[in-house]
């Protein structure tokens, strides 16, 4: 239907954006992954695998590593526990307002990322709105210091703002299951939790999939919200990276915990394409 030269106009500019913006970068990250830094702070163009093995060697990135990963599951339970009763309610049971009650779910993300991160610690401080209405009603007669500057600040932060992030899909595939299937399964006498579990739940995987990677992918390259709430014990795998980039000058370094964590989330990605082929709905 199209020319060659039509076909050719309109992929050669998105293509040419990825390459510079997308690849280019990455191939510099693993060109710099592979250098060092001299005791002069200045960039030694020689290969060596030093990084990597300090990556192994060091307790501490492997320590946050999965302190991060802890933490980026923890989040991606909790919003799927959020997300998917709140979909479920909103495209089987919401009926006429459903268009009010997906705006409520979607207006916060009109909202600023910082905002919300300085709400919960303005919440959650020891003068905040948390500890005084507890001190109140007399169920503390001091401060609770665990909610903020702790990773459970930091797990609650992330779940608010990445909640939204996973009920979206979910509920676009609540959405495109076809409700005869479910009329068909009423009709053969199962009872609605049965229905559920056999009928709406097995077709909703590839949202339930696709909600979990957003969660955990986003949490885990999170570095604001453990900056503003973590404190010492929340501190999360990308602010090290920031931290290498920024005051410490040892870009090399910080190329190669980005480039594992990057070959991490790709095999996530990778991984939960496979399941999602698998137990999609054909």
């Amino acid at each position: 239907m199209f020319s060659r030269a039509y076909r050719i106009a309109i992929t050669l500019p998105p293509l040419v954006w990825v390459i510079l913006f997308l690849l280019l970068p990455y191939a510099l990250l693993f060109c710099y992954s592979f250098w060092s830094v001299s005791a002069v702070q200045t960039i030694i163009h020689s290969w060596t695998l030093d990084n990597y093995r300090e990556l192994l060697r060091v307790n501490v990135y492997l320590q946050t590593l999965f302190r991060s990963m802890w933490i980026a599951a923890r989040v991606t339970l909790f919003s799927l526990l959020l997300g998917y009763p709140l979909a479920y309610y909103l495209s089987f049971y919401a009926e006429k307002r459903k268009e009010f009650f997906y705006q409520l779910v979607i207006i916060p993300l009109w909202v600023s990322y910082l905002v919300r991160a300085y709400a919960w610690k303005t919440i959650l401080g020891s003068d905040g709105v948390l500890n005084t209405l507890l001190q109140y009603v007399h169920l503390t007669s001091h401060p609770l210091n665990f909610l903020l500057y702790s990773p459970f600040a930091v797990v609650l932060t992330l779940t608010h703002i990445y909640t939204p992030f996973t009920f979206l899909p979910i509920y676009a595939a609540l959405e495109h299951i076809p409700r005869n299937l479910i009329e068909a399964s009423h009709d053969l006498g199962a009872p609605p939790l049965q229905t559920f579990w056999r009928v709406i739940l097995p077709l909703s995987i590839p949202g339930v999939l696709a909600g979990a990677t957003f969660a955990f992918v986003l949490s885990l390259g999170d570095f604001l919200a453990p900056l503003l709430l973590g404190g010492p014990s929340g501190i999360m795998i990308s602010n090290i990276v920031v931290s290498l980039f920024g005051a410490a000058y040892n870009w090399p370094l910080g190329a190669a915990i980005s480039f594992c964590m990057l070959a991490l989330v790709i095999g996530l990605l990778f991984f939960s394409e496979r399941l999602e082929k698998r137990w999609g709905f054909r």
